[in-house]
């Protein structure tokens, strides 16, 4: 991984970071992540991705992998699944930094078109391998288009495509282009997973769901289970869990205001589902968190 990259990264990363460490971008999809300390566990249910750790050392879990990605290593997510993740090395001197960048299933369409490439559909979700040179510079001319806000209007999207480019011509392609595909079993219940997603307050309906992805109900059932590692239900139930943390903890709402905002009827139901998954009370970790933010 270049200096250039891990510069370029720190750079933008010191100006814009959020309390949490992660500085959104113009680019659509791209974050950078700026940490110096070991961080806590943080859950979610992350879009397919790309993640060029230049610096420190990051731990990322699923239900199947619990892989650690360090300088250098590229990490490859192909489809949406929960993750908790940890922020394992990383101090003020060196402080843990790296790049993001969600995959375009459109770009990937068209590239795996003009490429005459075959798809590889199956194995892992998660995947890890050296980053290629390519990839670094094209990430490198990424983020320093940032400070180029005339340019960003040009050159972005080209930039972004070749990104996609490199990916699909290294070792990793073939578990990608499957993600391209109009009718792979992925992109079908990712058109469903969008839909959980975009409406995850409300009642779910699997007929509805089953629908959108061109399945019977029970042929959905197993392959969004396949593809995501969730039920359905569990995975609405995890996303409303994290969106209430969110506004717990980053808006300082009530558990029982989150809980309603997020969907729940029932705050009891919340505060136990909540416990299971984040280890501890809603009502105690906001406090922690107020004692935390009060003595900073």
């Amino acid at each position: 991984m270049t200096q250039a990259l891990r510069d370029a990264i720190d750079r933008y990363a010191r100006t814009h970071a959020d309390a949490a460490g992660i500085a959104g971008t113009p680019v659509r999809g791209m974050s950078l992540v700026r940490s110096i300390s070991a961080g806590e566990l943080r859950h979610a249910i992350d879009r397919p991705l790309i993640c060029l750790v230049v610096q420190g050392t990051k731990q990322v879990t699923t239900r199947s992998q619990s892989l650690a990605f360090r300088a250098g290593d590229c990490m490859l997510l192909t489809a949406d699944a929960v993750t908790v993740s940890q922020i394992t090395q990383a101090s003020p001197s060196t402080p843990y930094l790296s790049f993001a960048l969600n995959l375009d299933a459109a770009i990937i369409a068209e590239l795996s078109a003009e490429m005459n490439a075959v798809a590889s559909e199956g194995g892992p979700a998660l995947r890890l391998q050296p980053t290629d040179a390519e990839v670094a510079d094209t990430a490198l001319r990424l983020v320093n288009l940032l400070d180029r806000p005339a340019a960003m209007p040009v050159l972005q999207a080209q930039i972004v495509r070749e990104l996609h480019y490199w990916l699909l011509a290294g070792d990793q392609g073939p578990a990608m282009r499957h993600m391209g595909l109009p009718d792979s079993r992925s992109r079908r219940i990712a058109r469903a997973v969008e839909i959980v997603r975009t409406d995850f307050a409300a009642p779910l309906s699997v007929a509805q769901l089953a629908s959108a992805a061109g399945m019977s109900t029970s042929t959905f059932h197993h392959h969004f289970r396949a593809v995501t590692s969730l039920s359905p239900l569990q995975f609405q139930k995890q996303l409303r869990l994290i969106e209430a943390r969110r506004l717990m903890l980053a808006k300082g709402l009530k558990p029982s205001v989150a809980a309603h905002k997020v969907g729940y009827e029932s705050v009891s139901q919340f505060t136990r589902e909540y416990r299971r998954l984040f280890g501890q009370p809603p009502a105690r970790e906001t406090r922690q968190a107020q004692r935390a933010l009060r003595s900073a």
